[in-house]
């Protein structure tokens, strides 16, 4: 065989590898317990919505994808599908809130309209409202 052929082999051999395993340490990697992690900012559910609503390109660079601690006002407890919980926070806008979606074994009981709450989630971005996934109550 020749030398350029077996070259050529080995670095498909080592690419495919490098592939497996990247695939199964992304499958077998576990989520974050947000009780435990520090959040990246601590910010009012009002000021959160404003700062997406003037400057969505900023907000977006600054909060997208972080662990944010958020403090506000429930405006109404949703169940939606396979049972996740949703809490609309008041934002003083008619047209956006901050939605903070909840694991399906969270008790809505605990959650009512009027309440201030903190929680802690994980901002996905902004689509008419803040979206926070994955959050837990402090």
């Amino acid at each position: 065989m020749k030398p350029s052929v077996k070259i050529s082999l080995f670095v498909v051999f080592f690419l495919a590898l490098s592939g497996i395993l990247i695939a199964l340490y992304l499958f077998n990697m576990q989520h974050k317990d947000l009780q435990k992690v520090k959040p990246d900012f601590i910010i009012s559910a009002v000021d959160l919505q404003k700062a997406f609503e003037e400057n969505e390109t900023s907000a977006a660079s600054t909060y997208v994808n972080k662990v944010l601690e958020v403090t506000g006002t429930i405006e109404s407890v949703k169940t939606g599908e396979n049972n996740v919980l949703s809490i609309v926070l008041k934002t003083g806008s008619d047209l956006s809130t901050v939605i903070c979606t909840f694991p399906p074994e969270t008790d809505p009981a605990k959650f009512t309209s009027g309440k201030q709450i903190t929680v802690r989630g994980e901002c996905s971005g902004f689509l008419m409202d803040v979206l926070l996934n994955n959050c837990v109550t402090l």
